[in-house]
């Protein structure tokens, strides 16, 4: 692919620019092609932090497809909503999302290519097709899956436009000092602990979490939290770093597990957004599940 760019206002990063582009969707996507050599720049090979300026040529190399190797598995799978563009599940805690160290089998997407069969976007690559945002192992509730690169691609920008609603119920430690609050904070890896995410002053992303109190049980709260952006753990990071982690979190909480919890009480309820084809407004809820309500009828 060559492409000439045009005149631009302000100098940008070249891998913000080739995320643009209709062939690459993602800025990750971006990095991966400079990483691997795949771009470059005037004739000569790019460099992720690149400044364009306009009127430079690009050189983009696209690979092939890799062919998927994963093995679909019929596991059932409880979903809400689906057409041909996309279809929205219910996954339970416990499950993961997609592939990854110490997951081999038995991921949301070993279940979804069973159900799917060829009808997954490829965006994101072999072990994530389909996969448009994600949700933790421990986190039950709603997620967005795309079967077609159109339908991906319109998703991934309605989030990153904050177009796309998200709305989680938790249980948390504590009562909030006000019944409605804003939680801001970037977040980034934790630079002592790798595996943890953490508020950090300098290359995190900006995030934006709004918290509203549903009811109070003395030790312990109902909220729900709506999401203005999407980042890892950015529900757990930010409920913590207020002094309200999520109860039975054990990574960002406190290690006592009153109510012997399976990980922490947390769950997507709601997901709205336009859809990529017909552009009609659609939105889904789910029930809270049975260890949630289970919780909040012993704290009643």
């Amino acid at each position: 692919m060559f492409v000439t760019v045009p005149p631009l206002d302000a100098p940008v990063r070249l891998d913000s620019y080739l995320a643009t582009l209709a062939d690459i969707h993602s800025r990750a996507a971006a990095q991966r092609l400079i990483d691997e050599q795949f771009v470059c720049v005037n004739g000569q090979v790019a460099k992720k932090k690149m400044l364009l300026t306009g009127g430079e040529k690009l050189s983009v190399v696209l690979p092939p497809v890799q062919a998927l190797d994963l093995v679909p598995e019929e596991v059932p799978l409880n979903i809400v909503y689906e057409d041909e563009h996309l279809l929205v599940v219910n996954k339970p805690r416990g499950m993961v999302v997609h592939p990854a160290a110490g997951h081999s089998e038995g991921t949301l997407v070993h279940a979804l290519l069973a159900h799917c069969r060829d009808s997954l976007s490829g965006i994101n690559g072999v072990a994530r097709p389909g996969i448009v945002h994600r949700i933790d192992k421990d986190t039950s509730g709603l997620l967005i899956v795309a079967k077609t690169d159109v339908a991906h691609i319109s998703l991934a920008k309605q989030i990153k436009e904050h177009s796309f609603t998200r709305m989680y119920e938790a249980i948390i430690v504590g009562n909030l000092r006000e019944h409605s609050m804003m939680i801001t904070g970037a977040i980034g890896r934790h630079p002592l602990q790798r595996k943890r995410m953490a508020i950090v002053s300098k290359g995190g992303k900006d995030a934006v979490t709004h918290v509203s109190e549903l009811a109070s049980y003395g030790q312990y709260s109902h909220v729900s939290c709506v999401l203005e952006t999407g980042r890892t753990h950015q529900i757990r990071v930010h409920l913590a770093s207020i002094g309200h982690s999520v109860l039975g979190d054990a990574v960002y909480g406190a290690k006592k597990n009153p109510f012997h919890l399976e990980g922490q009480c947390l769950h997507a309820k709601t997901i709205g957004f336009v859809h990529p084809i017909s552009g009609v407004a659609l939105q889904f809820s789910s029930e809270l599940p049975d260890y949630f309500k289970d919780i909040l009828k012993k704290l009643s």
